[in-house]
């Protein structure tokens, strides 16, 4: 039995000697209580220190995958929305991957297997360019984006001219295998101009964002839910037509809002399975200015066209306000997961609104968009990495293996050739690298991955000392 232990976690940082490629922001737990629900947690690094990308790590902080998309901060490249969606009966990965302008994305959408192999890029079509807000996975094979076009109207009714440049709030629906649209709704064939609670302006520089839509979710009755941040807003909308079936708040809503239930500027408007509403009210915009970002569960009849606050959470430990991003997740037991948006927090709260876990990005300039709890099971295609450093009386092993789950022991393969290896001894994995101590002299040396059986997963190249 050899003696193993995880990389010390020193600074801002995390680095490994495995994997100098791979330098994330360390993760900061604050609160951590028994009782969590189980599944790891995934995120993107948009800003801040360290590498930025998609990222996935457990409840500790400790990371299991990251993918570097810029390791240069002036770099307009970025990944945004890392979650684990359904495709053909396969959990996938899926984010956004490209650049930022003007506040919404310009890229495409990666959908990646538990091999972390590329499956497919969906772009979208019509002259669109895909954005990062919403992109989302459905039984039929197509995808759900988001996109901004730019478009000119008149622009009397909001303090502009008869003509001026505005974006436009777009929703497509894209056959992943063909690239074809499917469906398109445009905001400006359903909502008007004075519904917004932008101001023109403030939009002296840039095209009128009068609608900026960031989410989209299927509700249970196979029609969608589009969240207009800029009309403090969502719509049901009609699948088959385009449709608006009712409106959620902002100026024209078709349901009365109880105590609390009201929300500006929000983000990912989603119905849970009980067939309540989920928002993350971020109430912190520049003209309405809340004492702090809420997540909210809310109970919304649409019968009676009446909307009633079930959960408010708030950050367990400051007032918060996320000016922009955010999500909220139900898992099960009836917990809740929160995303504090671009303040690159996360919340887990139990079914009483106890929180049992808060962390964050290290940084004081950390941003990320959303933050999810899923169950994520991953084998990677790539061998795992070894580095081995020796020294008087033996040998150090750095080993990891970027996004493998199902590692248990680390088993040490040695010999004096590379075809004559012989066990040497295994070690307990200690995080995402774990460092083993090797007595004595070896010349060639291997690690396998071995899973709680004991059966080996995967192994490494042979390293020469």
């Amino acid at each position: 039995m050899l003696t193993s232990r995880a990389t010390a976690a020193t600074g801002k940082i995390q680095r490994f000697r495995s994997r100098p490629d791979i330098a994330p922001a360390a993760v900061r737990i604050d609160v951590d209580r028994p009782g969590q629900d189980g599944g790891l947690i995934l995120m993107d690094s948009h800003g801040g220190v360290g590498a930025q990308g998609p990222m996935i790590f457990d409840g500790t902080g400790e990371l299991v995958w990251f993918r570097t998309v810029s390791s240069d901060p002036s770099s307009p490249e970025r990944a945004f929305n890392l979650q684990v969606q359904e495709w053909r009966g396969e959990r996938v990965l899926t984010w956004f991957d490209g650049s930022v302008v003007a506040d919404h994305g310009e890229g495409e959408d990666v959908i990646m297997d538990a091999s972390y192999r590329e499956i497919a890029r969906v772009q979208a079509g019509d002259g669109c360019s895909d954005d990062l807000h919403a992109f989302r996975l459905t039984p039929e094979g197509t995808a759900l984006v988001t996109c901004y076009p730019l478009a000119y109207g008149d622009l009397r009714s909001v303090g502009g001219p008869a003509r001026a440049p505005y974006v436009n709030g777009v929703v497509q629906e894209i056959d992943v295998a063909t690239g074809e649209v499917v469906l398109e709704w445009r905001s400006d064939e359903h909502v008007a101009f004075g519904e917004t609670y932008a101001r023109f302006a403030d939009y002296s520089s840039t095209p009128f964002d009068y609608f900026h839509v960031n989410s989209i979710a299927v509700a249970r009755d196979n029609n969608l839910i589009v969240s207009g941040r800029n009309t403090w807003a969502a719509y049901k909308i009609e699948r088959t037509t385009g449709a608006v079936m009712w409106r959620l708040g902002g100026r024209k809503s078709d349901f009365s809002l109880g105590p609390g239930a009201e929300f500006a500027w929000q983000h990912d408007v989603t119905e849970a399975h009980d067939g309540s509403f989920t928002v993350f009210d971020n109430g912190a915009g520049d003209y309405r200015t809340e004492r702090q970002s809420r997540a909210l569960v809310l109970a919304v009849d649409e019968r009676s066209r009446r909307v009633t606050l079930q959960r408010e959470l708030l950050h367990p430990r400051t007032p918060l306000q996320a000016g922009a991003l955010g999500s909220v997740q139900m898992l099960a037991r009836g917990h809740v997961f929160v995303g504090w948006g671009y303040l690159a927090g996360f919340s887990e709260y139990s079914d009483e609104g106890t929180p049992l876990l808060d962390g964050r990005l290290a940084g004081d300039d950390a941003q990320s968009y959303r933050a999810f709890r899923s169950a994520w099971s991953g084998r990677p295609h790539d061998p795992p990495a070894l580095v081995v450093e020796p020294h008087a009386g033996g040998a150090t092993l750095y080993v990891s293996w970027n996004g493998g789950t199902g590692v248990a022991r680390w088993l040490v393969l040695g010999g004096p050739r590379p075809a004559a290896l012989a066990v040497v001894g295994s070690a307990a994995k200690a995080g995402f690298e774990t460092v083993i101590d090797v007595p004595g002299h070896v010349a060639h040396v291997a690690v396998a991955a071995l899973d709680v059986q004991g059966r080996e997963i995967a192994r490494s190249h042979v390293v020469t000392d």
